[in-house]
């Protein structure tokens, strides 16, 4: 397989590790250093590019590499509200792309574990809901875009919660969500219920970027050669 990695920081590197490792060719990486050369001749060189950028440049570099024709794996947070027209885009020139707040293994059944959770709890109003989200202080978003899926998974099975919140708050309808800034830590995510009498929690804790990288070439794996928009849960097979 021939990666372009549109973004070559930290993750890049990371996903470049696991890639040679296992014989795939990287033909391009751009950074700031070298934007020259994202060019739709070097893009079509690749199989698939894996895009981690920022949220400024997510969108254009999203759709130029869809515009070339190339499937385009997307972990850049903070720009979703172009997201559907990145998907019209991709549909457009017949091509392919997965964007994922989050391409860990573990959060991704973390997801679903915590949407079961809420759906259980959700006539238990004696429980009132929170989450907080710890990161590295490089990290440019808050609240990160795996907490803000996870708000998602939690604001489609409770009826009283209508919104998050990145802040303390007193109204009953917000969920509340608060964001650490703490080095190091590469990233966890806490959703909690408490009551009166008792409280309930489950976690999710990164050790290192592996498992993040390891999920993201995984799923430029499995996007070479579709067409279509999806999502870790059709490269996962989750329900």
């Amino acid at each position: 397989m021939k990666i372009a990695f549109i973004g070559y920081g930290k993750m890049g590197k990371a996903i470049e590790e696991i890639a040679l490792a296992k014989g795939h060719e990287i033909v391009l990486r751009i950074s700031q250093n070298n934007l020259n050369q994202f060019t739709i001749q070097n893009i079509q060189q690749a199989d698939v590019c894996i895009e981690f950028s920022t949220p400024e440049t997510a969108f254009k570099n999203i759709t130029t590499c869809l515009q070339a024709g190339i499937p385009v794996v997307s972990g850049t947070t903070a720009w979703l509200d172009k997201l559907k027209e990145a998907e019209s885009i991709c549909l457009q020139n017949h091509t392919a792309f997965l964007y994922a707040s989050n391409f860990s293994i573990g959060v991704n059944l973390f997801f679903k574990l915590n949407a079961m959770l809420a759906k259980l709890m959700s006539t238990h109003h004696e429980y009132k809901v929170s989450m907080e989200e710890i990161h590295h202080t490089q990290k440019k978003d808050a609240p990160s875009g795996t907490a803000v899926t996870l708000a998602e998974g939690i604001l489609a099975n409770q009826s009283n919660k209508k919104q998050w919140v990145n802040e303390v708050s007193s109204n009953p309808e917000d969920l509340i969500i608060l964001s650490k800034r703490i080095d190091p830590a590469p990233g966890t995510h806490t959703i909690n219920y408490d009551s009166d009498i008792d409280s309930i929690s489950i976690t999710h804790t990164a050790h290192s970027r592996k498992g993040f990288a390891s999920g993201a070439l995984m799923a430029a794996e499995f996007l070479v050669g579709k067409q279509g928009i999806y999502t870790m849960k059709d490269v996962l097979v989750i329900d």
